[in-house]
């Protein structure tokens, strides 16, 4: 009984590790296309019981976004998806206003995106890197063991 929960574990694991490699397929093919046109500005926000987010805004020599995508959901299944609204706005005036007809986690995202276009393409700097659940949890439990 034992051995065949441990096949049906690994199966399990095989096919996500499967759906996982394709839905980076898919990315990718949507990355690389808009790459051709121009920089692409990729901002992403994770949902911690709910869908994540991630947005590709592309963008123009004049530093107009010329094409927008979001990738949404909690699953491997989640496909890249047109985002509308965003075309011909100037990626560094995006305001509050611009992203209220958006969810907090598409907006968020967004934000991210316009963030990391001025710091990393403008400004020549490092993409920041968004500490995971385990290194929020590890760092309290470090700083209750130092103070």
């Amino acid at each position: 009984m034992i051995i065949y929960l441990i096949i049906l574990i690994g199966l399990a694991w095989l096919v996500q590790s499967f759906l996982g490699f394709l839905q980076i397929q898919h990315f990718n093919k949507h990355f690389v296309e808009m790459r051709r046109k121009g920089k692409v500005a990729i901002g992403r926000r994770r949902g911690f019981f709910r869908a994540g987010t991630v947005v590709l805004l592309g963008v123009n020599s004049r530093k107009e976004i010329i094409d927008a995508r979001k990738m949404q959901g909690i699953t491997v299944l989640s496909k890249v998806k047109v985002l509308k609204g965003l075309e011909q706005k100037s990626i560094l005036k995006i305001k509050e206003v611009d992203l209220k007809q958006y969810d907090v986690l598409t907006a968020a995202s967004i934000q991210d995106a316009v963030f990391q276009y001025k710091t990393v393409v403008l400004e020549g700097g490092e993409v920041l890197e968004h500490p995971s659940l385990f290194k929020k949890i590890s760092n309290k439990f470090l700083k209750l063991k130092e103070g």
